[in-house]
Protein backbone atom coordinates (compact mmCIF):
# COMPACT_ATOMS: atom_id res chain seq x y z
CA UNK A 1 0.00 0.00 0.00
CA UNK A 2 0.97 3.71 -0.16
CA UNK A 3 2.58 3.26 -3.57
CA UNK A 4 2.92 7.05 -3.82
CA UNK A 5 5.54 6.88 -1.04
CA UNK A 6 7.54 4.12 -2.72
CA UNK A 7 7.17 4.75 -6.44
CA UNK A 8 10.48 6.54 -6.89
CA UNK A 9 12.43 3.50 -5.75
CA UNK A 10 11.00 1.08 -8.31
CA UNK A 11 10.82 3.75 -11.01
CA UNK A 12 14.59 4.08 -10.71
CA UNK A 13 14.65 0.87 -12.78
CA UNK A 14 12.88 2.67 -15.66
CA UNK A 15 10.13 0.07 -16.17
CA UNK A 16 7.93 -0.07 -19.26
CA UNK A 17 5.11 -1.86 -17.43
CA UNK A 18 4.61 -1.96 -13.68
CA UNK A 19 2.16 -4.23 -11.83
CA UNK A 20 1.39 -3.06 -8.29
CA UNK A 21 -0.85 -5.24 -6.08
CA UNK A 22 -2.25 -3.69 -2.90
CA UNK A 23 -2.13 -0.29 -4.59
CA UNK A 24 -4.22 2.72 -3.69
CA UNK A 25 -6.63 4.27 -6.20
CA UNK A 26 -4.90 6.59 -8.73
CA UNK A 27 -6.79 9.54 -7.27
CA UNK A 28 -4.59 9.18 -4.20
CA UNK A 29 -1.36 9.14 -6.17
CA UNK A 30 0.23 12.54 -5.87
CA UNK A 31 3.84 12.46 -7.02
CA UNK A 32 6.44 15.17 -6.71
CA UNK A 33 7.88 16.81 -9.81
CA UNK A 34 10.91 14.51 -9.83
CA UNK A 35 8.84 11.31 -10.10
CA UNK A 36 8.12 10.13 -13.66
CA UNK A 37 4.43 10.20 -14.55
CA UNK A 38 2.87 7.12 -16.16
CA UNK A 39 1.68 7.19 -19.76
CA UNK A 40 -1.36 5.06 -18.84
CA UNK A 41 -2.93 3.76 -15.64
CA UNK A 42 -5.48 1.01 -15.01
CA UNK A 43 -6.75 0.22 -11.53
CA UNK A 44 -9.28 -2.27 -10.19
CA UNK A 45 -10.56 -2.95 -6.70
CA UNK A 46 -13.36 -2.33 -4.21
CA UNK A 47 -11.12 -0.81 -1.54
CA UNK A 48 -9.68 2.51 -2.72
CA UNK A 49 -6.69 1.95 -0.46
CA UNK A 50 -5.88 -1.54 -1.71
CA UNK A 51 -6.50 -2.57 -5.31
CA UNK A 52 -4.50 -3.70 -8.32
CA UNK A 53 -2.66 -1.03 -10.29
CA UNK A 54 -1.11 -1.31 -13.74
CA UNK A 55 1.17 1.52 -14.92
CA UNK A 56 2.92 2.06 -18.24
CA UNK A 57 5.89 4.25 -19.10
CA UNK A 58 8.12 5.00 -22.10
CA UNK A 59 5.18 5.56 -24.46
CA UNK A 60 3.53 2.20 -23.81
CA UNK A 61 -0.26 2.50 -23.52
CA UNK A 62 -2.79 0.33 -21.70
CA UNK A 63 -6.37 -0.55 -22.56
CA UNK A 64 -8.73 -2.80 -20.62
CA UNK A 65 -9.89 -5.58 -22.93
CA UNK A 66 -13.60 -6.14 -23.51
CA UNK A 67 -13.15 -9.74 -22.46
CA UNK A 68 -12.68 -8.65 -18.83
CA UNK A 69 -14.78 -10.68 -16.43
CA UNK A 70 -15.48 -8.50 -13.36
CA UNK A 71 -16.21 -11.61 -11.28
CA UNK A 72 -12.51 -12.43 -11.58
CA UNK A 73 -11.96 -9.26 -9.63
CA UNK A 74 -8.23 -8.79 -9.54
CA UNK A 75 -7.15 -10.53 -12.72
CA UNK A 76 -7.24 -7.91 -15.45
CA UNK A 77 -6.75 -8.51 -19.21
CA UNK A 78 -4.92 -5.56 -20.74
CA UNK A 79 -3.85 -4.64 -24.26
CA UNK A 80 -0.36 -3.11 -24.21
CA UNK A 81 0.67 -1.16 -27.28
CA UNK A 82 3.64 0.89 -28.46
CA UNK A 83 3.82 1.60 -32.17
CA UNK A 84 3.47 -1.74 -33.95
CA UNK A 85 3.96 -3.68 -30.72
CA UNK A 86 0.84 -5.30 -29.26
CA UNK A 87 0.87 -7.54 -26.18
CA UNK A 88 -1.90 -9.10 -24.13
CA UNK A 89 -1.09 -8.82 -20.45
CA UNK A 90 -3.02 -10.43 -17.60
CA UNK A 91 -2.26 -8.40 -14.48
CA UNK A 92 -2.79 -10.55 -11.40
CA UNK A 93 -3.34 -10.15 -7.71
CA UNK A 94 -4.79 -13.50 -6.65
CA UNK A 95 -6.91 -12.33 -3.75
CA UNK A 96 -10.67 -12.75 -3.51
CA UNK A 97 -11.72 -13.62 0.05
CA UNK A 98 -15.40 -13.78 -0.92
CA UNK A 99 -15.06 -16.72 -3.28
CA UNK A 100 -16.05 -20.06 -1.66
CA UNK A 101 -14.01 -21.92 -4.28
CA UNK A 102 -10.81 -20.40 -2.93
CA UNK A 103 -9.30 -16.94 -2.80
CA UNK A 104 -5.77 -17.44 -4.08
CA UNK A 105 -4.48 -19.73 -6.84
CA UNK A 106 -8.04 -20.93 -7.45
CA UNK A 107 -8.72 -17.47 -8.90
CA UNK A 108 -5.97 -17.97 -11.47
CA UNK A 109 -7.23 -21.46 -12.28
CA UNK A 110 -10.65 -20.00 -13.01
CA UNK A 111 -9.17 -17.17 -15.05
CA UNK A 112 -7.04 -19.31 -17.35
CA UNK A 113 -10.11 -21.39 -18.14
CA UNK A 114 -12.42 -18.42 -18.58
CA UNK A 115 -9.92 -16.66 -20.87
CA UNK A 116 -8.70 -19.89 -22.46
CA UNK A 117 -9.38 -18.98 -26.10
CA UNK A 118 -7.89 -15.52 -25.58
CA UNK A 119 -4.63 -16.71 -23.98
CA UNK A 120 -2.51 -17.06 -27.08
CA UNK A 121 0.82 -18.75 -27.71
CA UNK A 122 2.40 -15.46 -28.75
CA UNK A 123 2.72 -11.98 -27.22
CA UNK A 124 1.08 -13.02 -23.94
CA UNK A 125 2.13 -12.20 -20.39
CA UNK A 126 0.57 -13.26 -17.09
CA UNK A 127 2.23 -11.56 -14.16
CA UNK A 128 1.77 -10.36 -10.61
CA UNK A 129 1.17 -11.74 -7.14
CA UNK A 130 -0.14 -15.28 -7.55
CA UNK A 131 -0.17 -15.89 -3.78
CA UNK A 132 0.71 -19.49 -4.55
CA UNK A 133 3.46 -22.06 -4.80
CA UNK A 134 3.64 -25.77 -5.55
CA UNK A 135 4.50 -26.44 -1.89
CA UNK A 136 0.86 -25.69 -1.02
CA UNK A 137 -0.77 -27.91 -3.64
CA UNK A 138 -3.89 -29.63 -2.41
CA UNK A 139 -3.77 -33.16 -3.71
CA UNK A 140 -7.47 -33.48 -4.54
CA UNK A 141 -8.05 -29.94 -5.85
CA UNK A 142 -7.62 -29.32 -9.56
CA UNK A 143 -7.07 -25.59 -9.07
CA UNK A 144 -3.60 -25.81 -7.54
CA UNK A 145 -0.33 -24.16 -8.48
CA UNK A 146 1.17 -27.15 -10.27
CA UNK A 147 -1.87 -27.51 -12.50
CA UNK A 148 -1.89 -23.79 -13.30
CA UNK A 149 1.75 -24.08 -14.40
CA UNK A 150 1.01 -27.20 -16.48
CA UNK A 151 -1.98 -25.56 -18.13
CA UNK A 152 0.07 -22.54 -19.13
CA UNK A 153 2.94 -24.69 -20.33
CA UNK A 154 0.51 -26.59 -22.56
CA UNK A 155 0.04 -23.24 -24.30
CA UNK A 156 3.81 -22.70 -24.51
CA UNK A 157 3.74 -20.08 -21.74
CA UNK A 158 6.50 -20.34 -19.14
CA UNK A 159 7.67 -18.72 -15.91
CA UNK A 160 10.45 -16.29 -16.80
CA UNK A 161 12.25 -16.78 -13.48
CA UNK A 162 12.24 -20.58 -13.63
CA UNK A 163 13.26 -20.60 -17.28
CA UNK A 164 16.08 -18.07 -17.00
CA UNK A 165 17.52 -19.30 -13.69
CA UNK A 166 16.84 -22.99 -14.37
CA UNK A 167 14.73 -23.40 -11.24
CA UNK A 168 12.15 -26.02 -10.29
CA UNK A 169 8.67 -25.03 -9.15
CA UNK A 170 8.48 -25.31 -5.36
CA UNK A 171 12.26 -25.30 -4.93
CA UNK A 172 13.03 -21.70 -5.81
CA UNK A 173 16.31 -20.30 -4.51
CA UNK A 174 15.02 -16.72 -4.50
CA UNK A 175 12.00 -15.72 -2.37
CA UNK A 176 9.72 -12.92 -3.53
CA UNK A 177 7.87 -12.47 -0.24
CA UNK A 178 8.86 -12.52 3.43
CA UNK A 179 5.92 -13.07 5.78
CA UNK A 180 5.62 -10.13 8.19
CA UNK A 181 8.94 -8.98 6.66
CA UNK A 182 10.76 -11.71 8.58
CA UNK A 183 13.82 -13.02 6.76
CA UNK A 184 13.25 -16.50 8.20
CA UNK A 185 9.79 -16.75 6.55
CA UNK A 186 10.57 -16.62 2.82
CA UNK A 187 8.25 -17.71 -0.03
CA UNK A 188 8.22 -17.46 -3.80
CA UNK A 189 4.75 -16.13 -4.70
CA UNK A 190 5.24 -13.64 -7.53
CA UNK A 191 5.62 -14.69 -11.15
CA UNK A 192 5.91 -13.50 -14.72
CA UNK A 193 4.75 -16.04 -17.30
CA UNK A 194 5.68 -15.37 -20.94
CA UNK A 195 4.67 -16.91 -24.22
CA UNK A 196 7.60 -18.56 -26.00
CA UNK A 197 8.27 -15.74 -28.44
CA UNK A 198 8.68 -13.35 -25.50
CA UNK A 199 10.56 -15.84 -23.36
CA UNK A 200 13.11 -16.08 -26.17
CA UNK A 201 13.74 -12.35 -25.68
CA UNK A 202 14.62 -12.56 -21.97
CA UNK A 203 17.80 -10.67 -21.16
CA UNK A 204 17.57 -10.89 -17.38
CA UNK A 205 15.26 -11.81 -14.50
CA UNK A 206 16.10 -10.09 -11.25
CA UNK A 207 14.56 -10.74 -7.83
CA UNK A 208 14.86 -7.84 -5.40
CA UNK A 209 17.06 -8.29 -2.35
CA UNK A 210 15.45 -8.57 1.07
CA UNK A 211 17.87 -6.27 2.89
CA UNK A 212 16.98 -3.34 0.65
CA UNK A 213 13.28 -3.87 -0.15
CA UNK A 214 12.09 -4.88 3.34
CA UNK A 215 11.82 -1.19 4.25
CA UNK A 216 9.10 -0.79 1.62
CA UNK A 217 7.14 -4.06 1.55
CA UNK A 218 6.93 -7.71 2.54
CA UNK A 219 7.31 -8.48 -1.20
CA UNK A 220 10.36 -7.77 -3.34
CA UNK A 221 10.08 -6.89 -7.05
CA UNK A 222 10.41 -9.36 -9.89
CA UNK A 223 12.08 -7.46 -12.73
CA UNK A 224 12.02 -9.08 -16.17
CA UNK A 225 13.96 -7.42 -18.97
CA UNK A 226 13.25 -8.34 -22.59
CA UNK A 227 15.19 -7.28 -25.66
CA UNK A 228 13.64 -4.61 -27.88
CA UNK A 229 13.77 -6.77 -30.99
CA UNK A 230 10.18 -7.99 -31.21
Amino acid sequence: MAFRKKAEFILAYNPDILIVPECEHPDKLIFDNNTPKPASVLWHGTNRNKGLGVYSYNDHTLKLLRTHNPELKLIIPVLVTKGALKLTLYAIWAHNPGDPDGQYVEQIWKAIHHYDKHIKKENTILTGDFNSNTIWDRKYRAGNHTNVVKRLESKKIYSAYHLFHKQIQGKEEDPTMYLYRHKNKPYHLDYCFLSTNLANKIESVEIGRYDYWRQFSDHVPVIVTLSDSF
